[in-house]
């Protein structure tokens, strides 16, 4: 059942229910949800159509993702100087 504007109090000037959407978009995506669900939700048709309309709502993750390209060069490079030195560990045990 649907309520007339007239119907409820309290809604500033101008207000439409359809503007209710955008607030929506904006509190999925700022709870983390991923393009398809907001998608889905908003019953776009395809996932550009959210990026398109939402897309400069979702947060930078420039800084994350320089931060995992770290961790995983770091133990990388961790990795091999622990091989490098457990090599020359086993050069310098071995009996001549």
């Amino acid at each position: 059942m649907r309520t007339a504007r007239k119907n409820v109090k309290n809604l500033p000037a101008g207000f439409r229910y359809h503007d209710l959407r955008p607030y929506f978009a904006s509190l999925l995506i700022a709870s983390g949800t991923d393009v398809k669900t907001v998608q889905a939700r908003l019953r776009h048709a395809s996932a550009k159509t959210t990026l398109d309309t939402y897309g400069h709502i979702w947060p930078d993750r420039d800084e994350s993702t320089r931060a995992a390209v770290n961790a995983v060069i770091t133990a990388r490079a961790e990795h091999r100087r622990n091989s490098d030195e457990a090599g020359r560990q086993r050069r310098r045990s071995r009996p001549v």
